[in-house]
Order: structure tokens, then sequence, then C-alpha cells
């Protein structure tokens, strides 16, 4: 897994084996985080990951410059992989990402429910086969600032077009993603 652009470019983390998350591929990450650039300034910018996985999301926004990114992953050995991703960039760069990030140990439906805070930016890679993955976009849009933006990644079986929030879908790959805005 490698960062595709910003402070901590080209950095790279090994993902052990025995992982049962599929990370964005790069390939998919760059083409989408380049039409994002249509929607949104990162700079600045508070931003969720919501099961974040691996993290690949959310240091790819740490290194855009976000302000600030809360990470929610409830598989402990992701969780922990993320945290050492982030001590890493902290220690090595000697940068804010440490302070700039949030780790949340714990399950997203819960944390949409609880969560009193709004963010610029949402980003959410569930399991495509998760039977709840059609709620997602109708549970997390509450929680975007006006005029925020909310990308959903998902299977190619899944449809958003009729959602009103609802503005594109790009497709790479086996990769989808839908494109809200508020």
């Amino acid at each position: 897994m490698r960062i595709v652009t910003g402070t901590y470019k080209g950095r790279h983390f090994d993902i052990p084996r025995s992982f049962k998350a599929r990370p964005t591929t790069d390939f998919a990450k760059e083409n989408i985080f380049n039409v994002l650039q249509g929607y949104i300034d990162f700079e600045d910018t508070s931003a969720l990951d919501l099961f974040a996985g691996t993290g690949s999301i959310s240091l790819e926004l740490l290194s855009r410059g976000c302000s600030s990114v809360v990470s929610v992953e409830l598989d402990r050995d992701h969780a922990r992989f993320i945290q050492q991703c982030i001590d890493k960039l902290s220690t090595n760069s000697n940068s804010d990402a440490l302070l700039n990030h949030t780790l949340i140990r714990g399950d997203v439906f819960k944390f949409l429910k609880t969560c009193k805070k709004q963010f610029d930016f949402i980003f959410a890679d569930p399991p495509y086969a998760l039977p709840t993955l059609a709620q997602i976009p109708d549970k997390a849009l509450p929680l975007l600032k006006e005029g925020g933006v909310f990308v959903f990644e998902h299977g190619k079986q899944n449809d958003f077009s009729s959602h009103p929030r609802f503005v594109e879908h790009r497709s790479y790959g086996s990769v989808n993603f839908s494109i809200f805005k508020r």
C-alpha cells in the first residue's frame, strides 16, 4: 500500500498477509482523488474514514493536508496496523500526523448513531457483502457539513443514482465509487 500524493507521497506500508481487508487499489485511489479535486480542497478539511481497514484512505487524507482525520475500524488487528502507520509517519517525518488523527476502534453503525460532529469529507469502504450496505449513505450523510462530499466505495451490483444527494458514479475495474454532496 502506498500514499499517492501530498506530504507523505511515495511512502509504502506492507500489509500483513493475514488481513481480511482489501485496500482500495492504488489505481482506483489515485483516480478517485483526481476526481475529488473538482469537488473539495483537502487542505484544512475535517475528514471521516468509515470501515478504515488498512488505513490507506486515512493516510492519503493526512498526506493531502486534512486538519483532522477520524478513522473508524472494528477489527483489532487492522486498528493496530493503522496506528502503527500513523506512528511511523509521525516519527519518521517529524509531522503532526499523530496530532491530526483519531482512531476509533468500534462498530461504524454505533459510531454513526452517536457521533455529534460533522465533517467536510466522508469516505466509506464497507465489505461489499455487508447486508446493510445500502443503508450507509442515509446513515452517513447527516454527519456531512453543508457543501461536504461523501464518497462511497461499493461493488458493481449497487446503484445509488436515484438517491437525492447522489452526484456522480465512477468505476475503476471492479471498484465502484458513488459520490454524494450535501
